[in-house]
């Protein structure tokens, strides 16, 4: 197999294991209805364990993915890559929100969801550097950045709202994102998968 398969295959791996959103998505919205003090939620002692427990299904679900379909290491371009994509989320996040929605005296004080609008770009920038855009990634992030763009989110802070449709998004992405990993890779019962470590 050529290097740049490899490699494709890497990221791909990387990338695409979707089902680590299902968690991680419930994760945002526990995170807003903390917010919001919603029921239990209310009292701060929730929150570490709402983290406890995800992070043991984010271990289940680590373990699922090696054992079904081995380790793929990806490449230093594609971690330096991935370190570019991560550094722009941040600086998008923190200049979007402040510019956005801030109290600040520089703040333009938009009529947006900043944290919608962030945590869609977000998704979309890290996406295209990683291993491109999807139709679905296009169609589930760019719903959101433009649900958070309208100029309706007059009022309250809308950022739980924001936390709220990201969650939402997250877990409907990873589903699509798994069954495009399935596609790829295969599915787990498949007899040619073998269990092996692979650096690319």
């Amino acid at each position: 197999m050529q290097r740049r398969n490899l490699e494709t295959a890497a990221a791909n791996y990387s990338y695409l294991r979707g089902l680590f959103f299902l968690p991680l998505g419930v994760l945002v919205i526990v995170s807003a209805l903390g917010n919001w003090e919603v029921g239990p939620l209310r009292h701060t002692w929730t929150f570490p364990v709402a983290v406890v427990v995800i992070a043991a299904m984010c271990l289940a679900i680590n373990r699922y993915y090696n054992d079904n379909y081995g380790r793929l290491s990806p490449s230093t371009r594609q971690q330096l890559r991935a370190a570019v994509a991560v550094a722009i989320a941040v600086a998008v996040t923190v200049g979007g929100s402040l510019l956005m929605r801030s109290r600040v005296s520089w703040s333009l004080d938009l009529p947006v969801n900043a944290t919608a609008v962030s945590f869609a770009l977000i998704m979309l920038i890290q996406y295209a550097i990683g291993v491109g855009l999807r139709a679905h990634h296009v169609i589930i992030w760019g719903a959101v950045l433009i649900t958070g763009a309208l100029p309706v989110w007059t009022g309250a802070d809308p950022s739980n709202i924001g936390l709220l449709l990201a969650g939402v998004a997250l877990m409907v992405d990873g589903v699509f994102d798994h069954r495009l990993f399935v596609q790829t890779f295969g599915s787990p019962k498949s007899p040619s998968l073998e269990k092996r470590d692979v650096g690319a």
